[in-house]
């Protein structure tokens, strides 16, 4: 995979290393050329000095053949019209956008720029560790407004319903895992012990699982 990564901070160029290390294409695009030598003589890939919004220094990092763009600067705005830029100018077939804002980030998947936000994200994990030995996460959704959670069914909730745990808006039980099968959570199902659920949580879903007496 030919990979361009704009920004190179501390999660871009942590990025550009991981990514470099797993066998990918990395080219590490910044317009300053000390932050590009701090990737070090290690780092695999290819370097570009310059402002990521010129088409020039675009092209010069390959964008045309790219598979996948992830913008990183420091603005929330220029990475939503590069990765934007990426995909409609570019055809790039992915690219992400951070952003700080959590707001900004639901704005930008509105008009469909795939973006996630770094405090939305952070404050998920950090949720996810305070209860990590009942539930652990599958995936974000969007900027990380949504959680995939794979919980641990609690004794007390045996012979219970979907509509039980669900709450509108906040939690929607996905799946049922049983005996090593997963399925679909029907209306009317029924809990057994030792069910491992999946579970969408936005919001103050965490607080309602919690109510729950899960986690």
């Amino acid at each position: 995979m030919n990979v361009i990564i704009v920004g190179c901070g501390r999660m871009g160029s942590h990025l550009a290393r991981q990514l470099s290390l797993n066998g990918e294409h990395v080219t590490v695009v910044d317009s300053d050329q000390q932050a590009l030598d701090r990737l070090g003589p290690a780092f695999r890939g290819a370097r570009v000095c310059g402002a990521a919004l010129d088409r020039t220094v675009l092209l010069a990092a390959g964008i045309e053949r790219a598979d996948a763009l992830v913008a990183l600067t420091d603005s929330d705005d220029g990475n939503a019209v590069l990765a934007r830029a990426a995909r409609v100018l570019f055809r790039v077939p992915r690219a992400i956008a951070r952003v700080y804002d959590p707001r900004k980030a639901e704005v930008f998947l509105r008009l469909g720029v795939q973006a996630f936000s770094t405090i939305g994200w952070g404050v998920n994990r950090i949720v996810e560790a305070l209860h990590a030995a009942q539930w652990s996460s599958h995936t974000s959704l969007g900027g990380g407004e949504v959680e995939l959670l794979e919980v641990t069914l609690p004794a007390s909730l045996a012979g219970r319903c979907p509509g039980d745990v669900e709450r509108d808006g906040e939690v929607q039980v996905v799946a049922v895992t049983r005996h090593g099968k997963t399925f679909l959570a029907s209306p009317g199902a029924l809990f057994e012990e030792g069910d491992a659920l999946h579970v969408a949580v936005a919001g103050g879903g965490a607080a309602s699982l919690t109510a729950l007496g899960i986690g």
